[in-house]
């Protein structure tokens, strides 16, 4: 680009115009600020290779060179961040977070305390604030566990229940109902 002036500061720094409209500003330390001819994009590249971009829309993408890492902010508040590995992380003006693994697994963390993931078998795991877990497993079965006991949902509708003191408990559709003790021994059945 054809330079139309260049001013020299007693600081150190220089500053660039173009006959484009562009600024160019180079400090003493090595980091230099581009402003765009528009006068709102801007990009700061800094001594230590972050790179600092404002858009039009007040959008701001910082580029961490060490981590190898973009941290994105919106004018709407929105953040996201990508990682070197793939991961990307959204955290949401209301404070949910999205984290998108290297592996596609989607976590979201929400505001209550509550979680959920959603695994690339279609697999999904909620978490409550209480610390109970719902696993929906992507062959219709299901799975409940909560500090009493863990119990698992078949398509079929048989539902088996296992306590913490190691009783089972079995459910199935007909009617029958099926008790082991902690052993495996069976205490009860109800055979229809």
């Amino acid at each position: 680009e054809e330079i139309e002036r260049e001013t020299a500061y007693p600081d150190g720094k220089v500053e660039k115009v173009l006959k484009n409209g562009c600024h160019l500003v180079f400090f003493p330390n090595g980091t230099w600020k581009k402003v765009g001819s528009d006068g709102k994009t801007v990009t700061i590249t800094f001594f230590n290779g972050d790179v600092k971009q404002i858009m039009p829309d007040q959008t701001v993408i910082y580029y961490y060179a060490d981590a190898r890492t973009t941290h994105t902010t919106y004018s709407d508040g929105l953040e996201v961040l990508q990682f070197s590995n793939g991961q990307i992380e959204k955290h949401y003006p209301d404070g949910k977070k999205e984290i998108t693994f290297p592996d596609q697994t989607i976590k979201n963390l929400f505001t209550d305390g509550q979680e959920e993931s959603i695994f690339p078998d279609g697999t999904i795991v909620r978490v409550q604030r209480d610390g109970s877990k719902t696993i929906e497993f992507n062959n219709g079965q299901r799975e409940l566990h909560t500090s009493q006991f863990k119990r698992r949902e078949y398509p079929d509708g048989t539902v088996k229940t296992v306590y913490m003191n190691g009783q089972q408990e079995t459910k199935y559709v007909s009617g029958r109902v099926r008790v082991k003790d902690k052993d495996g021994n069976i205490i009860m059945d109800t055979k229809v």
